[in-house]
Order: structure tokens, then C-alpha cells, then sequence
């Protein structure tokens, strides 16, 4: 497999927002920003992570997860595929999944992630052209670089274009 990880196989014909970008200096500014993130995150949430192989999919997940509140350890689910991470404070579950082996929107579906969908964050490694079927509103975010990370933020579908939901997003990756 490429170290871009699974070929295109489709899109969402949701609009998208603009990108934006922030600059992530250490692992630990990679954890808090994931922790902000999870303050904007409700159940149903999609979040696809993509970057090349060691820029920080799964740090970002672990921020997330520290944000939500849930069970650990967050490790990459490459073998598993995916992992349920329980809210450990009333919130909602984790689904951390990787799809860097799926081939496309069938192998992700025999996952049965739609059975959670609605009421979990689901963050998927390896997303894009995989899993962006699974919801019409997605957050997708691509990470580059090995120690300064670059995170490119574009929202999909009405959740994440709104006018509130994007000066929130400006917020973030602004670091305000």
C-alpha cells in the first residue's frame, strides 16, 4: 500500500468550507489542540485524519479523546481496525478506526460503523476516499510534517459551514 494510504473511491457532493490552517510546534501542542477540538465535538461527529505515515493522525486522536473524556489507551488500530473508547464522564464514546488496509466504502461498512455513528465521535485514520460516504457532515483534516505539524481543517456539509461553527473553527486554529 502507498504510504498516502487508499486510493480515492468517492466524495461527498456536501459543500465544503474554506481550509484553514494552524502549526502544531511539539507532540504536546498536538495533544492540547486535539483537547480544544474535543470541546466542539458532540455525538455524531466524523472526523477523517489524513497525512503520511508518523504526522501525527493518531497524537490528534489522542488529543481528541484526552478532550472527550474517555477510556484509553489511544493507540493506532491499525490491527484492530477499529477501537470503542467509553465516555468516562457522560459524554459521548470514542470510535477510533484505521482504514489504511480498507479498500473502500464496503470494507469500511463491514465494520458496521453506522451502528454507532449517531451516538459517538468517530475519528477515522486514512479517511479520505473511504469514509467520507458515512456521514454528509464531516470535519476532515490533513496533517504534514514529521516534528512542526501542519493541520489543514476543512468542514463538509452543514454542521461544520455554518457561520457559528466556522468563526469556532477560526478560533481553534488560530489558537486564541
Amino acid at each position: 500500500m502507498p504510504a498516502e494510504g487508499p486510493s480515492v473511491v468517492g466524495q461527498s457532493s456536501e459543500p465544503a468550507g474554506p481550509s484553514r490552517r494552524v502549526q502544531l510546534a511539539t507532540v504536546a501542542d498536538t495533544h492540547v489542540w486535539g483537547a480544544r477540538l474535543a470541546t466542539m465535538l458532540r455525538a455524531g461527529d466524523l472526523l477523517l485524519l489524513s497525512g503520511g505515515l508518523g504526522a501525527g493522525k493518531t497524537t490528534l486522536a489522542q488529543g481528541i479523546a484526552r478532550g472527550l473524556g474517555v477510556r484509553g489507551p489511544i493507540t493506532s488500530p491499525t490491527f484492530v481496525m477499529a477501537r470503542v473508547h467509553p465516555s468516562l464522564v457522560g459524554g459521548p464514546d470514542l470510535v477510533h478506526v484505521d482504514a489504511y488496509r480498507l479498500s473502500g466504502l464496503a470494507e469500511l461498512d463491514d465494520l458496521d460503523l453506522d451502528a454507532s455513528l449517531d451516538e459517538a465521535v468517530t475519528v477515522v485514520e486514512w479517511g479520505r476516499g473511504v469514509a467520507e460516504q458515512l456521514s454528509e457532515d464531516y470535519l476532515e483534516m490533513t496533517l504534514s510534517g514529521q516534528d512542526t505539524r501542519t493541520v489543514e481543517v476543512v468542514g463538509h456539509g452543514a454542521r461544520w459551514t455554518d457561520q457559528s461553527t466556522g468563526e469556532l473553527l477560526d478560533d481553534l486554529v488560530s489558537l486564541r
